[in-house]
């Protein structure tokens, strides 16, 4: 029997009218719940403290070493995807942070931020198949792309 994963964010008006709540494959279902481990910060799951990952942490910390945080970085969301994940198996991260440019000319202002290309990469627990999911992020404050 296929397994039925729930398409986030739920739409309850659904519920409430008697239709089935929107559902989705295992690949968006776990590329779900990752974004979900990398916004969550740590203790902020009632039931399960150690939920989510350390880009809180270092979200608002200098970076005086480009390489020493996406070591760290990514250390940090393979333990917890390997930990948190287990439709997953052979998980591997990658992150690069580039600085990009943003310019609004009406306010004659220019603002420059980090921007955290994360890549993670493993195999599907069921069928062996190589899985990647990839995003970005902006830090201070943290937004996605």
């Amino acid at each position: 029997m296929a397994i039925s994963y729930y398409k986030k964010p739920f739409d309850f008006s659904r519920v409430f009218s008697n239709n089935p709540l929107e559902t989705c494959d295992n690949g968006a279902s776990i590329a779900q719940h990752i974004e979900l481990i990398i916004f969550t910060r740590f203790g902020e799951h009632r039931f399960d403290p150690n939920f989510g990952c350390e880009v809180w942490e270092l979200d608002f910390q200098l970076i005086v070493n480009q390489s020493m945080w996406e070591d760290r970085m990514c250390q940090s969301l393979s333990q917890a995807i390997t930990s948190q994940e287990q439709r997953l198996y052979g998980v591997d991260c990658e992150i690069r942070i580039t600085d990009v440019e943003k310019v609004f000319p009406l306010r004659r202002i220019t603002e420059i931020k980090k921007r955290v290309d994360i890549i993670v990469s493993g195999k599907l627990a069921t069928t062996g198949e190589n899985y990647v999911f990839n995003t970005a992020l902006f830090l201070s404050p943290l937004s996605s792309e």
